[in-house]
């Protein structure tokens, strides 16, 4: 019987984890250079959860179950709310602000198409308790000099903030069940229907002109003050609207600049408070979004204490994908490796003893303990970027020595053993 793999999953080989494990420590390094911190929740979690958050017709698009107890659970189709769940749970009363980040698989039961499998990986950062304004900009900056140090071409960054027509909706007394629809008709940029829910909302011409300006804006900072007269007999969206000033006045402080101001901005989701913000790659198409983020509210789920968060989640898989689109290399050429090849079965405890001089330097070593013949084991080394081999034979046991060869310049030397370490690490 031939077994193959479930549908919308992926058998990823030694290449491909080559790749995505290069990506995952490129994006780590960054994030805790930040001052940011490794969790990590379970796979499955309560269905309630999730059903909370987004309603019972999420069960249609997730994989949900009972246990052999009883117990609705399902895998996680994405990992705030459960982020949310484990600061409710542990973190309540620890020093503010927390910054945490996490990385995982989630699970959707969806079509798979191009860019979209039913397992899927998601890398996200989250500050709970921040410092408005501060930590906002500091998670965009970070997003974008994540995505520098990739080498991620041609991406664009676009900023805008849900407070500045939230503002608006609450001045015109809209319910919130039509503000969450009008909030999703701009979220999918379906204006006809946008104009058709207003009217049913009893929103007059000057109102519509004012929604229509905001959503309109998309350009740079300066921009701002396009709307700025417009908002003045609107408090909330003033401050919203200042608060997003005062935001990228800080981003452009982390160095910063190159990015859209774009208030059409919606993410689709009822729990984005203040501002967000999306990353696109133009070059994956239409599924060119790989992060999306912003400030929210998801504790109100739970009984602890309201208090905001920011945060946003890297696409992993479309990160990977934007990385063979753009033909994107990774470093581990610099990286050094040793082949340790006995010359003959009789010096094969010889090179164990070499090898593990050198692991015992954190140099990653590889022996040939098959007794392959020197020409095939300079072409594995070859094959797998492997710069440095030592050769142990009778007059190297003998000598207590190794020849090592240099694979990029062909130099063969024969050293003292005690040398070796040392030999490597500053050749």
């Amino acid at each position: 019987m031939e077994f193959k793999k479930p549908r919308g999953t992926r058998d990823f080989l030694i290449e491909d984890m080559k790749e995505r494990k290069y990506v995952e420590n490129t994006i780590r390094k960054v994030v805790e250079s930040y001052g940011f911190n490794e969790i990590k929740t379970p796979i499955f979690e309560d269905l309630e959860l999730f059903t909370a958050k987004s309603g019972d017709g999420i069960k249609e698009e997730i994989y949900h179950f009972q246990d052999k107890g009883g117990r609705d659970l399902a895998l996680r189709p994405e990992l705030t709310a459960s982020v949310s769940r484990l600061y409710d749970n542990n973190l309540q009363k620890s020093a503010k602000p927390l910054k945490m980040y996490y990385f995982g698989s989630c699970f959707r039961y969806e079509r798979p198409q191009a860019g979209r499998f039913r397992q899927f990986w998601q890398f996200g950062v989250e500050v709970i308790g921040g410092t408005p304004v501060y930590n906002e900009a500091e998670i965009i900056a970070m997003a974008n000099e994540t995505l520098k140090r990739l080498k991620l071409k041609n991406y664009e960054v676009a900023i805008g903030h849900l407070g500045i027509i939230k503002g608006v909706l609450n001045h015109l007394d809209i319910t919130p069940e039509k503000q969450t629809q009008i909030i999703a008709s701009i979220d999918k940029e379906d204006y006809d229907l946008l104009d058709e829910i207003l009217t049913g909302c009893g929103v007059d011409d000057q109102y519509k002109n004012i929604i229509n300006r905001i959503i309109n804006v998309n350009g740079t900072h300066d921009d701002l003050n396009t709307i700025r007269e417009s908002l003045e007999d609107i408090p909330e969206s003033l401050d919203a609207l200042n608060q997003l000033d005062e935001i990228l006045t800080v981003v452009e402080a982390f160095g910063f600049d190159d990015y859209t101001v774009k208030l059409s901005i919606a993410r689709g989701l009822d729990y984005y408070t203040g501002v967000v913000f999306e990353i696109y790659v133009p070059d994956l198409g239409a599924q060119k979004q790989i992060t999306g983020g912003g400030t929210y509210n998801l504790t109100g789920l739970f009984d602890s204490e309201k208090i905001e968060s920011t945060g946003f989640a890297f696409g992993f898989d479309r990160i990977m994908e934007a990385f063979h689109v753009q033909n994107l290399k990774t470093d581990e050429e610099n990286i050094t490796k040793v082949l340790v090849v006995p010359v003959k079965k009789e010096f094969k405890l010889d090179a164990i003893k070499v090898a593990q001089l050198l692991r015992g330097a954190d140099i990653i070593t590889d022996i040939d303990l098959k007794g392959k013949k020197l020409k095939k084991n300079l072409s594995y080394a070859n094959s797998n970027n492997i710069n440095n081999v030592v050769l142990i034979g009778a007059k190297e046991v003998e000598d207590n020595t190794v020849t090592l060869k240099y694979m990029d310049t062909k130099e063969q030397v024969t050293i003292p053993q005690s040398q070796l370490v040392d030999n490597i690490l500053n050749n």
